[in-house]
């Protein structure tokens, strides 16, 4: 794979819409056996950053879901997590 290529994932909004994203990073926690996501619509804010979003990842036989995150101990475990990747840059 060359290192320019972006991974494509196509989701399927509740209205039935299809969105395609870019994703950045896969992962999962092996102690709890969570998996996350993290993507984006290459979308800017204000200031010319562009925005990220990061989804848990539930697995029913084939389908798979993206949920939100509402647990703080689970955002603070997924920021340290960003926070060392960033320092590798």
């Amino acid at each position: 794979m060359n290192i320019d290529e972006k991974k494509k994932m196509t989701l399927t909004l509740e209205n039935g819409t299809k969105e395609e994203v870019e994703l950045l990073l896969s992962f999962k926690f092996n102690d709890n056996n969570k998996e996350y996501v993290i993507y984006t619509k290459n979308e800017k804010d204000d200031n010319g950053n562009v925005t990220i979003y990061v989804s848990s990842v539930t697995r029913v036989n084939d389908d798979i879901t993206l949920g939100t995150i509402t647990d703080d101990a689970e955002w603070s475990r997924i920021k340290d997590l960003l926070r060392e990747l960033s320092k590798n840059e």
